[in-house]
Parts: structure tokens; C-alpha cells; sequence
């Protein structure tokens, strides 16, 4: 597999943005998740996006991280943010999602950051697994969610040795 950064508006990554949006709206019964997503929130240092192609370079996963301050929605001065992971159904269970997710945190580390976030649903135990195996820990709800029963949120310190 190789895993390269992209720009969130790069055409592989809107085609798997719109897979995972697929799977919101199936696993939720909705229309996807509406949080607003500016491609420029991904741009470094403020923020990183990747993707894993496999042999035949094919987009087969993704993830990426933005930079988020203390606001009205929860975050905190420090956050790096967690969006968009994914990985389609023929790729699952090869360790890509924990190689992306491992990258995205390498990279909000170098970049300063001191937290890593993220929000996800109850309808997600695969995501809340891998997080959680990760060292990922239950935090208080932030974010467009933060008020729907559904959401469940964590965070990882990046200040403690990787």
C-alpha cells in the first residue's frame, strides 16, 4: 500500500468521500454527515489529508486531520481534529485504517498540536474499536454533533510519547 497526501478536494478523495457519506446515510437512515468541510482546513500546517492507494493505485482508504482552537462548538487550543477516515469494503481488516490514523497523528504532532479528536456514532462500533485500541478515550461531546444522542467522542493526548 502506498499512503500519499492529497488535497480533500483531490478527485480520489471527493470519490471516497462520497462512499463514506453512503455509509452515514445507510447506517444512520440520513443524509450523510453536515459538518461543513472547507479543503483548505487540510492544507499543512493546519491540517493534513491521506490517501492509501493498493497495488493497481486505487484509492482504497483515507483520513485526515484539521486544526482546531477553543470555540462555541467544545474544541479546545491545541486540537487536532480526526475526519473523514475510511476504508472500503474490499480493503478492510489489512491495518490501513491504523496506518492512516498513525500518520495523521505523527503529523498534528509535528505540527504542535496536543490533542487528537474525534467524533463518530453508535452505529460505528468497527470506528470506536480501533480507536479505542488505539488509546483513544471517551472525552466530552464537541463539534456539529455534540447535542445528538448518537455521537460519541474521544480524544488522545499527542503530548505523550507516541
Amino acid at each position: 500500500m502506498d499512503i500519499r497526501r492529497v488535497s480533500f478536494d483531490h478527485p480520489d478523495a471527493v470519490k471516497l468521500n462520497d462512499q463514506v457519506q453512503a455509509e452515514y446515510a445507510a447506517r444512520y437512515d440520513d443524509e450523510g454527515d453536515l459538518t461543513h468541510l472547507d479543503p483548505a482546513m487540510f492544507d499543512p500546517p493546519s491540517g493534513l489529508y491521506l490517501i492509501a492507494y493498493d497495488e493497481q493505485d486505487r484509492p482504497v482508504a483515507t483520513g485526515g486531520w484539521r486544526r482546531q482552537e477553543t470555540n462555541d462548538e467544545g474544541y479546545q487550543d491545541g486540537d487536532a481534529e480526526l475526519k473523514r477516515m475510511y476504508v472500503v469494503a474490499q480493503a478492510r481488516g489489512l491495518g490501513l485504517a491504523r496506518r492512516i490514523l498513525a500518520a495523521l497523528e505523527d503529523d498534528a504532532r509535528a505540527a504542535g498540536r496536543t490533542r487528537m479528536v474525534l467524533e463518530t456514532g453508535d452505529r460505528q462500533p468497527e470506528a470506536i474499536a480501533l480507536y479505542t485500541s488505539s488509546g483513544y478515550e471517551p472525552s466530552a461531546k464537541f463539534g456539529y454533533y455534540r447535542h445528538h444522542e448518537a455521537s460519541q467522542c474521544f480524544a488522545k493526548s499527542l503530548t505523550d510519547s507516541p
